[in-house]
């Protein structure tokens, strides 16, 4: 039967060999084990603004986005790279291998945010402190002075920064593994346009859609580029020199700077992709998600059959939540759904348990 719950907004992440979708309740991640099982885990997710009301005002409520998705993503990483690691188990093949539970090993906290802080910091280092050391030489070098308070010297930055983030992507989109994470994110799309159309949710109709969507993270991480390049050259200019003694000390401490000012940029970036979103055939909201659409030709590939069945199931999970409204039941933590094939699952045929 065609979709009835259009009006959630999902979201998505490709994992290793599998997919995790976000409702508005719950966080479901759907992974293929290497003997082929699928399994699925679901749980009760609630944003840190449901309780801070004043998160989800305009411009902050990008800031909020960005952290959580990090962390959900980082958790379904892990999830994920533990499932590749299960060896094939002769329970795992015995008929109704669908209703077998099994425990999941607890999350080291300590590491998973430590892997969270030195990615943003490396992020930081790279994509941020690198190209504006770069425009810095380019004054140095052209005898000029192109400081922060010149337009062609936040040109010289977002170029170099957009330069070495496609490049980043392009080289990692050559390994065999990234490859197959990138369809599995072509199928993560397909699944929500899908959805989003109110079409059943098959891989035949799935199979049809577009790799390509305006509000994936790979748009987002564009437009942040596009508008901190914006930004910086609006703001720089009223930043007095913080060190006279040295060109390239004062340099790092304006690179310091630019660590606060990423979360007005990530709002800002935030505030137009969701408009665009649901206003995409506004003129000029097409130039600012088309470079976002251009990347994602390196960032999704055409995903297989099932690679589909994964993304599927991972959303008719967060799906099953919302449907049944499980107010009360506290997501089951310590426990997977183990199917032995796609045929054998129907969520649309469980009924809520206490946990």
């Amino acid at each position: 039967m065609p979709n009835s719950c259009s009006k959630f907004n999902v979201g998505g992440q490709a994992i290793i060999e599998g997919v995790m979708m976000r409702s508005p309740n719950s966080l479901a991640i759907a992974v293929r084990r290497p003997d082929g099982s699928i399994v699925v885990k679901e749980q009760r997710w609630e944003s840190i603004w449901s309780r801070f009301k004043f998160l989800r005002w305009p411009f902050l409520r990008g800031t909020v986005m960005l952290v959580e998705s990090l962390v959900n993503g980082i958790q379904a990483l892990t999830f994920s790279a533990d499932q590749a690691m299960v060896e094939e188990s002769s329970d795992d093949k015995k008929e109704g291998a669908e209703d077998k539970k099994t425990p999941e090993k607890p999350m080291n906290r300590f590491m998973l945010y430590g892997t969270i802080a030195f990615s943003l910091a490396f992020a930081f280092l790279v994509f941020k402190g690198i190209p504006h050391l770069i425009a810095t030489l380019a004054g140095t070098l052209t005898n000029t002075e192109i400081g922060t308070d010149s337009v062609v010297f936040h040109i010289i930055d977002g170029v170099v920064k957009m330069c070495m983030f496609v490049a980043y992507i392009w080289l990692i989109s050559l390994m065999p593994d990234i490859k197959r994470v990138f369809q599995y994110h072509g199928a993560e799309h397909k699944s929500i346009y899908t959805y989003e159309k109110g079409e059943e949710l098959t891989v035949e109709n799935a199979r049809r859609q577009t790799t390509l969507h305006p509000r994936c993270g790979t748009s987002f991480i564009i437009l942040v580029l596009l508008v901190s390049i914006i930004v910086f050259m609006i703001i720089f200019p009223f930043i007095p020199t913080l060190y006279e003694g040295n060109r390239w000390i004062n340099a790092l401490l304006q690179v310091a700077i630019k660590l606060p000012l990423m979360l007005p940029i990530a709002g800002i970036a935030y505030e137009l992709i969701r408009w665009s979103g649901k206003h995409p055939e506004t003129p000029i909201l097409k130039w600012f998600i088309k470079p976002g659409l251009w990347m994602q030709k390196i960032t999704t590939r055409e995903p297989s059959d099932d690679m589909l069945e994964i993304a599927l199931i991972s959303l008719r999970k967060a799906l099953w939540r919302e449907k049944h409204g499980l107010e009360g039941l506290d997501e089951k933590k310590d426990e997977l759904e183990i199917y032995s094939d796609y045929a054998s699952i129907n969520f649309d045929k469980e009924t809520p348990e206490k946990a």
